[in-house]
């Protein structure tokens, strides 16, 4: 039977309230303030100092406006430095609206096919309803972005500039899923009518068609060769003329990206140490790279991460941003709000513990900088984020090791850095995951 709240139950409640007199201050302050200027502790960012033992210089920093592609910015941002390198540049910037368009379109066309390949499920079944969810949301996967760039390659951000919905993403991405929807809707309708498979295929053509149109209106239409011309920090002037985003890639950045493995900490019971997993219908270009992650201890992931920033090459990473995060201070850490004495409640749960129960899962990707060491060891990292200038210090964050350990759940490393052992666990066939599994979460 259930029980409900009992008028003797509210009278212990109030009474167990007022006997402690520390409620009533806690009470005013949070009232007042607001729970997060009450329980922020100033210390944290006073011990954590923007310096950092390696420091990788890099361009201005960027900023994603209204959108939600993070993961587009962060991994553009890896990339930039060899532009940079090669070219004598103070900054520079890829287009990331480039990126963007073909995630859209290959998003659609990616949904389109799940939906065909899942015709004689439930409507109401939760894959169905997984699928209909949000089919062209902003975010992404490192995968994700490589299979981008394998096919369509990128190009400087003066070659396809940014326009109002591809820094405003909302509406754009309300209209196209509802197309998208209606689209499944009368496949699936047909579907149960006897339409056979070939025809129910053949009219994905003129869906894709209506998508590329929105697209297009909305962002422009995409180069097929474009001018490149820059001046450098000393004054020295480049041109390339009539060259493709493939050739620009291949020429001015070079970097082989099947080179690059994702290796996640998900210390869950369902998810093995050295064991690699993907997760179904979780991708962009529909025959183009899967998604991989290996699955290491998080002092094997941060010795990775350790390692390539030695080697002064930034490093993609993704992780639950909106934790213990004070954005005026550019803050993440453990101890960057009080909570806990701030409501007299102890938060219990650990990394796994969090993951199993729905309280944290990847929501952003940044990129890292530097890193501390003392004695060989991180005690804090320098994170490169994409919220614009007025944003952190200057748009950069501190993540303390405390920190990373707790909320980071994934570093994009060139394999070479990997050991012996860790490279025989990448090469294993990966697990496949449930479409809804926190690792299927997009940053």
């Amino acid at each position: 039977m259930p029980v409900e709240i009992s008028v003797q139950n509210l009278e212990a409640m109030k009474r167990s309230f007022r006997a402690d007199p520390a409620n009533r201050i806690r009470m005013n302050a949070i009232i007042k303030h607001g729970i997060a200027d009450a329980a922020e502790n100033a210390l944290e960012k006073s011990v954590n100092p923007m310096a950092f033992s390696i420091d990788i210089p890099t361009g201005k920093i960027t900023a994603q406006m209204k959108s939600g592609r993070c993961w587009l910015f962060a991994s553009l941002n890896t990339l930039r430095i060899e532009v940079m390198r090669k070219l004598n540049l103070e900054t520079f910037e890829l287009s990331q609206s480039w990126a963007m368009f073909w995630d859209k379109l290959e998003k659609a066309n990616y949904f389109l096919e799940s939906i065909l390949e899942t015709l004689d499920e439930p409507t109401d079944s939760r894959l169905i309803a997984h699928l209909l969810s949000n089919p062209v949301q902003d975010g992404g996967q490192w995968d994700m972005f490589c299979a981008l760039a394998d096919k369509y390659g990128v190009v400087p951000k003066d070659a396809y500039p940014e326009t109002f919905h591809s820094s405003e993403t909302m509406h754009m991405n309300h209209l196209i899923t509802a197309k998208l929807r209606e689209f499944a809707c009368s496949l699936r309708e047909q579907h149960t009518t006897g339409a056979p498979l070939a025809t129910l295929s053949s009219q994905k053509d003129a869906m894709m068609n209506e998508i590329y149109r929105i697209l297009t209106l909305c962002c422009g239409e995409p180069p097929e060769r474009f001018d490149f011309e820059i001046r450098d920090k000393d004054k020295g002037f480049h041109r390339d003329l009539n060259i493709t985003p493939k050739e620009f890639y291949d020429k001015y950045i070079g970097r082989a990206l099947d080179d690059y493995v994702s290796v996640i900490n998900a210390p869950t019971a369902d998810k093995p140490y050295y064991k690699t997993f993907t997760v179904a219908y979780l991708g962009n270009v529909k025959g183009g790279r899967a998604v991989k992650y290996l699955n290491l201890p998080i002092d094997e992931q941060k010795a990775l991460a350790i390692a390539q920033l030695s080697d002064n090459e930034p490093v993609w990473f993704g992780c639950d941003v909106g934790k213990m995060l004070n954005r005026g201070a550019g803050m993440m850490g453990m101890h960057t709000f009080d909570y806990e004495s701030a409501l007299g409640s102890v938060f219990g749960m650990d990394k796994a513990q969090r993951l199993d129960y729905g309280h944290s899962m990847m929501t952003h990707a940044m990129v890292l900088l530097g890193v501390n060491l003392i004695d060989g060891k991180p005690n804090r990292w320098k994170v490169e984020n994409s919220w614009g200038k007025d944003s952190g210090q200057e748009g950069y964050y501190i993540m303390t090791d405390e920190w990373f350990s707790e909320y980071n759940y994934q570093v994009v490393v060139n394999k070479k850095y990997l050991s012996p052992d860790q490279i025989k666990a990448w090469e294993q066939e990966p697990i496949t995951l449930k479409p809804w599994d926190p690792m299927g979460s997009l940053a």
